[in-house]
């Protein structure tokens, strides 16, 4: 096992990687920018070092000063969490050449798995379904062509995306010419490269992701699977574990996520996405190759921890667990706590948070950086942390979410707490009957 690992990331997941390594006997050095000096990472980690001011690619995304940091402090490998450099594979090729391991899959998985294009095409060699779509459009007149063959609507998605971002919603011809360049613009302007593909836009359906464990040797089991449907401009909201999907169903896309990342020898955690229609087909829409945001909810029915997991992967201890290992017992929900306002278009609120409690009782957890007096930058994202709760059932597990939810309290910004709460009491919610356009057809937001 390592002795010392450097965690290129801020905020909660940075958090969440200390805890347990140092659980691990493992020391930890975490990086930070100027904005993040009095966070609870920087507080509570063995190092820090800071590399950078607040812009992100000031310092979260500036590699040299991040491998620099690593080989200053002794660090043997880096634990990129999610977002920033997690699936960069250049930057997992740059660990590699300053001997350096980089927690996560090799960079020619996340070369392969990287782009939407390259995804799309290794479902297809794994016998995956994908949505009707294509690889990399050349210019808006092969755009124009696809669309008449595929139907509108189509959705334009910037090929290296994720998060929900680079993602055009087209329904006439006339739509397309225009959107086209601007697609292309904010693809490269997000993420580097202004790549687009396109997909059929299915109106109404279900987010659904498989978490998948590898070894790098062919060796992958999955996790079970989440839905994650409640979301908000392609950015989610609330996740829970297990799906209410027919069990033929999930057993079907639990099998296909396994198969495609086998197929490209998968090593350490990943998720495979999925979108599931009315009707019950399934398409896979792209893999995250690193942690996910709601891991959590898995680590809850599993009893796992995925963290632990991967430091043992990376360190060359193989991944000692077989499907038949894997027990998921109950239901377990994640509701992200943004600092942003509902009520008005989910502006971001940051500043100062005057003072926090946060829920517990059984089956309660909560990862999260904020305490009272802290700060929220307005340079990143706005989430404050993650409640999760678990019980025996779905129906339980609602209920002691809302209790969870009515005894955290934030003072200070506006949170997404009233709106889960809503949620909580919707019928709708409270039957599984929950689609991706939930927010829009069931709470008018």
């Amino acid at each position: 096992m390592f002795k010392k690992i450097l965690i290129a990331n801020r905020g909660e997941i940075a958090l969440r990687v200390i805890r347990t390594a140092r659980e691990m006997g493992v020391k930890t050095v975490v990086v930070y920018s100027t904005a993040d000096e009095k966070s609870l990472p920087v507080l509570l980690a063995d190092e820090s070092v800071c590399v950078g001011p607040p812009a992100s690619n000031a310092s979260y995304l500036n590699i040299p000063n991040i491998l620099s940091a690593a080989l200053m402090t002794g660090a043997e490998a880096i634990h990129p969490g999610y977002g920033f450099l997690a699936e960069n594979p250049n930057f997992a090729e740059m660990c590699r050449e300053h001997g350096l391991v980089f927690i996560g899959p090799t960079p020619e998985s996340m070369h392969a798995l990287g782009s939407k294009a390259g995804g799309r095409q290794i479902a297809a060699q794994s016998n995956v379904p994908v949505v009707p779509g294509t690889g990399v459009l050349e210019d808006v007149d092969a755009a124009l062509l696809a669309a008449k063959q595929i139907g509108y609507p189509v959705l334009l998605k910037a090929s290296a995306g994720g998060g929900g971002r680079g993602q055009k919603v087209v329904r006439t011809q006339e739509e397309l010419r225009s959107a086209f360049g601007q697609a292309q613009e904010e693809a490269r302007l997000y993420f580097g490269d202004p790549a687009i593909i396109m997909e059929k836009f299915l109106e109404e359906f279900r987010h659904v992701e498989v978490q998948v464990m590898g070894d790098g040797q062919g060796h992958v089991i999955h996790i079970g699977e989440r839905d994650c449907s409640i979301q908000r401009r392609n950015q989610k909201l609330i996740e829970e574990a297990p799906s209410t999907l027919p069990e033929s169903l999930r057993q079907e896309i639990l099998a296909a996520g396994v198969r495609l990342a086998k197929h490209v020898h998968y090593a350490g955690a990943g998720t495979l996405e999925f979108i599931v229609d009315r009707d019950g087909n399934y398409y896979f829409m792209e893999m995250n190759t690193r942690i996910q945001v709601e891991h959590c909810v898995s680590e809850m029915i599993s009893g796992l921890d995925f963290v632990k997991l991967q430091l043992q992967i990376a360190a060359g201890e193989g991944l000692h667990l077989q499907q038949e290992d894997i027990k998921l017992r109950g239901h377990a929900i994640e509701c992200r706590i943004n600092a942003e306002d509902p009520d008005k278009d989910f502006r971001p609120a940051a500043g100062k948070i005057d003072d926090v409690h946060f829920a517990g009782g059984p089956g309660v957890r909560v990862d999260s950086h904020a305490y009272s007096g802290y700060v929220i930058p307005p340079h990143y994202d706005s989430l404050i942390g993650k409640l999760i709760v678990h019980h025996d059932t779905r129906e339980e597990a609602i209920a002691r979410m809302k209790r969870a939810l009515e005894e955290t309290v934030i003072q200070g910004p506006k949170t997404t707490i009233p709106l889960y709460i809503r949620i909580m009491d919707n019928p709708f919610y409270k039957r599984g009957a929950v689609l991706t356009n939930f927010l829009k057809t069931r709470l008018e937001v």
